[in-house]
C-alpha cells in the first residue's frame, strides 16, 4: 500500500509538472487544449509513471539496458493508448502519432533522468550506509 501512496504521489507531481509546461507551451503558441488532450496527457503521465516504477523488475540487467527497456515499454502501452483512442474516440493521423511521440519522449527523458538520480542516489546513500554499519560492527567485534 504504502508503494501505491508514493505512485500516487509521484504521479500528481509529474502531471502537475507537464499540465504547468503545456500551459506555458500553449500560451506561447496560442493555442488551446480540449479535453481530450488533457485527459491523453494524465493517461500518459500515469504510464510513464507506472513503467519507471517497474525498475526492481530489471535489477539484474545493466541501468542502461533497463532505461532503454522501460522507454520501450512505456512506447509500446502508450500505443495501445493511441489505438484504444482511435477506435473509441478519434482516429490519430500519422502526423499526430509523430507529435505524440515527440512530445512524449522530451519530458519522458528528463523526468526519467530526474528518477534514476533520485533512485541511485538513494543506492548509494544505503550502500555508504551499509559500510558505515559492517565497519562499525567490525571495530567493535576487534
Amino acid at each position: 500500500m504504502e508503494r501505491f501512496k508514493q505512485y500516487i504521489v509521484e504521479l500528481c507531481c509529474v502531471y502537475t509538472l507537464v499540465s504547468v509546461l503545456g500551459a506555458i507551451v500553449n500560451i506561447i503558441g496560442g493555442t488551446q487544449t480540449s479535453n481530450a488532450n488533457v485527459l491523453v496527457m494524465f493517461l500518459t503521465c500515469a504510464i510513464g509513471t507506472f513503467v519507471l516504477y517497474m525498475h526492481k523488475l530489471f535489477e539484474n540487467v545493466s541501468p542502461l539496458v533497463m532505461i532503454i527497456v522501460q522507454y520501450l515499454a512505456a512506447c509500446a502501452i502508450c500505443a495501445v493508448m493511441l489505438l484504444l483512442i482511435g477506435v473509441f474516440y478519434e482516429p490519430v493521423s500519422p502526423r499526430g502519432w509523430f507529435e505524440y511521440y515527440r512530445s512524449f519522449t522530451i519530458p519522458y527523458i528528463v523526468l526519467a533522468g530526474f528518477y534514476y538520480y533520485r533512485v541511485f542516489s538513494e543506492a548509494k546513500a544505503q550502500n555508504a550506509l551499509i559500510r558505515e554499519i559492517q565497519q562499525k560492527s567490525l571495530e567493535k567485534h576487534s
